[in-house]
């Protein structure tokens, strides 16, 4: 089984993750004090919204919460980190770089926990602070055990107001021991090495390139004896088929050459057009390596090959930092195998876990935000549909008493999952935290040839009155909107339910009338969801972006914490 949580995720892998478990984490954990995460809505007209929803808040600050975790550090047991820690404090002091480092510290020991002795970890870097981050992992996973600097190169180009354009970023790439899995990946030829190398070109336009049959020295048995009018001995050789050949015949025939001797093979190889005879009547025949066939490059440690995510990509779902599957594919092949579990602590949009379901891995993500629990959950189902492995959702409200729980924690938090249990609702100016002059969501719904906007209150406290039905009746006046939804996690009174009748009815130009303003529970969602209580006319408008259905590699395994 699967896992997505919702919380923090140092809670999270302290409660929830089993030592040496993990056998691959990514981490993408932002630090830039002046940006926000924006998760993109779709607007009325099918496009992307034209308003930034502002949904992830990545500013970290100097307050309590990064004072206990630079005492956490400290007492951790792990003198390098804590020494590490403590002489960055006395160079920066208490500032937002200085609160980012340590809840970083007290999460990366954590992490090292988790990993198995043979996991890596790749830390995918924010240019603000990844110097910083580079010193504060090599005191946690050791400088041996540091792999690489990766250089993924973003985008294309830049403007950079007097200073070079930036366009990459930077991934750390760590093992746990000296003894860590790792799978050969490759990148794709470039153009040049394909034009220079794969010179040849069959009658259908395939590439293909010479290749020898031959290795060094005379040998006895089948591999010194003649075939057709070529001796290998009198070159000093002997025949030497690459396995590539084989393997290539067996896939065109589905038979095996194993059981013919050597110059049978030959004979069967010449036979499908794997080998070629030049023009010279004495020249050595050389086999047909096929570009189709050929794995690429291996890849190095500046990648330049995959494609950023550009405002039109179909990969993109409205997340600023998001980051293409192939470039999470890429990490994953290399160093986990099939079955293996990866984690993700900061996983935002769920790159990662698309990247793991899709190869046959198992993971685990973790998230602060129930906007991108609620996105995740939306994107594997949009990809994966059916094929989708079962995966648990932790920290999410079940029951009346987990969304009570939830409100009393975080009121925020608990309105951005109270709206994701209604109908395509967004949340208002994506849940972003402030003044919200009485809206936190809408609900576009169709009338006619007219798109139309429910504001929604919703409402977590025990105590609710008539006057908050007012307030709604009052925002709608205001906004010009033809309905209002209040969403309330406590029972409404007899008083309430008569002020919203007493609103009305709104008749859309197609359909029958409907209440003018709707007060719906949390209690009645959890029983038969929202539907039936809540009286719309055609929703026609799906509020998210769809993930491109994909086609998982492997099957999925059980995960046992």
């Amino acid at each position: 089984m699967n896992h997505l949580y919702f919380g923090d995720n140092l809670g999270v892998l302290r409660e929830n993750i089993a030592d040496e478990s993990v056998d691959l984490i990514y981490l993408d954990p932002p630090f830039n004090s002046n940006a926000s995460y924006n998760v993109l809505f779709r607007s009325p007209d099918g496009t992307g919204s034209q308003a930034q929803f502002e949904a992830f808040d990545d500013t970290w600050h100097w307050t309590d919460s990064a004072e206990l975790a630079f005492s956490e550090v400290l007492t951790s047991g792990n003198s390098d980190a804590a020494e590490m820690l403590r002489a960055m404090r006395s160079f920066l002091g208490e500032n937002d770089m200085m609160a980012y480092l340590a809840m970083m510290a007290v999460r990366l020991i954590e992490l090292h926990r988790v990993l198995k002795p043979t996991g890596s970890l790749y830390l995918h870097c924010d240019p603000t602070a990844g110097h910083y981050l580079k010193i504060l992992v090599d005191s946690i996973f050791l400088t041996a055990n540091f792999r690489n600097e990766i250089i993924w190169k973003r985008t294309s180009a830049h403007s950079g107001a007097n200073r070079y354009g930036p366009i990459h970023d930077t991934i750390l790439f760590y093992s746990k021991s000296s003894d860590w899995l790792w799978n050969k990946v490759f990148q794709p030829y470039d153009e040049t090495y394909v034009e220079a190398f794969f010179t040849h070109k069959d009658s259908d336009g395939r590439r293909w390139v010479r290749t020898d049959l031959t290795g060094p020295g005379p040998r006895k048995g089948d591999s010194g004896k003649p075939w057709k009018h070529f001796n290998p001995t009198d070159r000093n050789r002997h025949w030497q088929p690459p396995s590539y050949f084989y393997e290539k015949y067996e896939s065109l025939t589905g038979e095996k050459l194993s059981q013919f001797d050597l110059i049978d093979r030959l004979d069967k190889l010449d036979e499908v057009g794997l080998i070629h005879w030049p023009k010279k009547g004495d020249g050595a025949p050389r086999g047909k390596r096929y570009l189709e066939d050929a794995p690429g490059v291996p890849s190095q440690s500046v990648w330049d090959d995959l494609r950023p995510i550009h405002n039109m990509s179909a990969e993109r779902l409205g997340y600023p930092t998001q980051k293409p599957v192939a470039l999470l594919e890429r990490i994953v092949s290399a160093s986990s195998n099939p079955g293996d579990v990866v984690l993700d602590p900061f996983c935002g949009c769920g790159t990662t876990v698309h990247a793991a379901e899709k190869l046959g891995r198992r993971w685990i993500g973790i998230d602060v935000t129930h906007l991108a629990i609620g996105l995740i959950q939306r994107r594997l189902g949009d990809a994966f549909g059916k094929d989708l492995a079962p995966f648990d959702v932790h920290g999410v409200p079940t029951d009346l008493s987990g969304a009570q729980a939830l409100a009393e924690h975080d009121k925020h938090q608990f309105e951005l999952w109270a709206l994701s249990k209604l109908p395509n609702a967004q949340p208002w100016k994506g849940g972003r935290k402030g003044a919200d002059k009485g809206i936190d969501g809408v609900l576009y719904v169709q009338d006619g040839k007219k798109t139309e906007r429910a504001i929604v209150s919703v409402k977590g406290g025990r105590n609710i009155n008539v006057g908050m039905v007012r307030d709604l009746k009052g925002t709608m006046e205001r906004e010009k909107a033809p309905m209002g939804v209040f969403l309330t996690l406590t029972e409404p009174t007899r008083n309430m339910k008569e002020e919203a009748a007493a609103a009305g009815l709104w008749q859309p130009e197609h359909g029958e009338p409907v209440p003018r303003l709707q007060i719906v529970t949390i209690q009645q969602i959890f029983e038969a969801g929202p539907r039936p209580f809540l009286r719309l006319p055609v929703l026609r408008l799906d509020a998210h972006k769809k993930a491109a259905r994909e086609k998982k590699d492997a099957g999925q395994g059980a995960l046992d914490l």
